[in-house]
């Protein structure tokens, strides 16, 4: 009868089969940083203009309200870039978990293990995608002016 319990080589391996994991989860924290340093300066950007400094109401003119429309539409996608990124690291720690849980108990989960990788893989797409399209509605939305941009 073969011993359920694992031993101290199974430990080993799976600690080595988790190692690849590990570093898609600190990659997707270093992704998980910068996102929320974006919507960090959005919402600051929406604050500043919707904060009257001298008793008048800003938020009236047509200008402003159009960049808080941009602003919020790009915190809207950076939300939900940041909540698929988040739903990936901790699949890809269910992975882990179930890494070890197959090694030390000598489970077949290997299908499961694949199915909660590939889910994994496939929200950090969909945040990635998602963080591209803000990123995207951002450089549309600011136009730095130079001398060259001054002629006509």
């Amino acid at each position: 009868m073969p011993n359920p319990l694992a031993t101290t080589s199974d430990v080993a391996q799976a600690i080595q089969l988790a190692l690849g994991p590990t570093f898609l989860l600190t990659a997707t924290a270093g992704m998980l940083n910068v996102m929320t340093g974006r919507l960090a300066r959005i919402i600051d950007r929406g604050r500043y203009l919707t904060e009257s400094k001298d008793g008048t109401s800003t938020s009236l003119l047509e200008p402003v309200q159009s960049e808080l429309r941009s602003l919020e539409r790009r915190r809207r996608l950076a939300s939900k870039a940041i909540t698929a990124c988040t739903l990936a690291a901790l699949l890809v720690c269910v992975v882990i978990v179930t890494l070890f849980l197959e090694a030390m108990l000598n489970a077949p989960v290997q299908w499961l293990t694949g199915l909660l990788f590939s889910g994994a893989a496939l929200a950090l797409v969909v945040g990635l995608a998602f963080f591209l399209h803000e990123v995207h509605l951002a450089t549309h939305v600011v136009r730095i002016l130079t001398k060259d941009t001054h002629r006509t």
